[in-house]
């Protein structure tokens, strides 16, 4: 089990700032949930070859800034920056989880210096909208967000079913699933305003900026129902020179149902960039080399 700490002694003693792991800085965003611990499986697979950083989403206890549906993505992208600077760090790997890869790719379009490789995971692309069912949900969160939740189970069996074939494991994820609710809760007006955020985003400028090595994470196609992963795969047109990846057995959960198998796959990719950049800078070595 990886142990947690909030770095800093000059970090505002309400913010929190996950700092673990050691290795090559990377930065983790969490989905519309806004709390990094319903990614701690992730977390703690990261960081066994990561020093890894994260954050609660603006508007959330221990976070800063405020949810400002008027500032879109900015305040979002504040706090990646002041994570970074808050640790001492120049330059990381940005990963987003879901919606968390808006501000991934906000960030990494103004901050290409600070951005040593994109990881996007089962990110809504630039033509995602809500389902109308959800969109009539988000006008009145607090009323609909428990139907919201309970329909969640139903939505996800085939996915759960295909990382988890074995009973018992299926279970113990989904009791952790509740504990982490019980113990982090969610507030569905803050996701509801998040989900406005993400509909309203406007992206492809920013893709076109992006010159960081980009690696797109899906699930499989039939067991993604949450983010169609046609929609994600829109960004391999977007951003230059992007790859994408396929986690098998897993739909849009997989940075959480597969933990071990994504963290190898973002190991792989930032090493492989590291050592691009790394000849690149020596193209002298790597002519020796050849």
């Amino acid at each position: 089990m990886v142990s947690f700490v909030v770095s800093s002694p000059s970090l505002r003693p309400d913010m929190t700032l996950i700092d673990t792991g050691t290795g090559p800085p990377l930065v983790l965003i969490p989905g519309i949930q806004g709390r990094w611990e319903y990614v701690r499986p992730a977390v703690n697979a990261l960081a066994a070859s990561f020093r890894t950083l994260t954050f609660p989403l603006c508007g959330e206890r221990g976070s800063i800034g405020s949810i400002d549906p008027a500032r879109g993505l900015d305040p979002y992208v504040q706090q990646i920056t002041a994570a970074l600077d808050r640790a001492g760090i120049d330059q990381a790997v940005i990963c987003g989880i879901s919606f968390g890869g808006l501000p991934a790719i906000r960030f990494a379009s103004q901050y290409p210096e600070r951005t040593s490789a994109l990881i996007l995971a089962s990110v809504p692309g630039t033509s995602w909208q809500l389902r109308p069912r959800h969109r009539f949900y988000a006008r009145a969160p607090w009323l609909f967000g428990p139907l919201f939740l309970a329909e969640s189970p139903f939505r996800l069996r085939r996915e759960l079913r295909s990382a988890f074939p074995d009973a018992g494991a299926r279970w113990r994820f989904l009791r952790w699933q509740i504990g982490t609710l019980a113990r982090a809760p969610l507030s569905p007006t803050r996701m509801a305003h998040r989900a406005a955020v993400m509909t309203a985003a406007r992206l492809r400028d920013d893709c076109a900026r992006i010159t960081a090595p980009t690696l797109i994470v899906t699930g499989e196609r039939e067991l993604d129902r949450v983010v169609s992963v046609d929609v994600t795969r829109e960004y391999l047109q977007l951003i230059a020179g992007s790859r994408h990846t396929t986690l098998s057995k897993t739909g849009h959960l997989g940075s959480i149902t597969r933990p071990e198998a994504f963290a190898e796959l973002v190991r792989e990719f930032a090493g492989a960039a590291r050592r691009d950049q790394t000849a690149s800078a020596c193209p002298g070595s790597s002519r020796a080399t050849a």
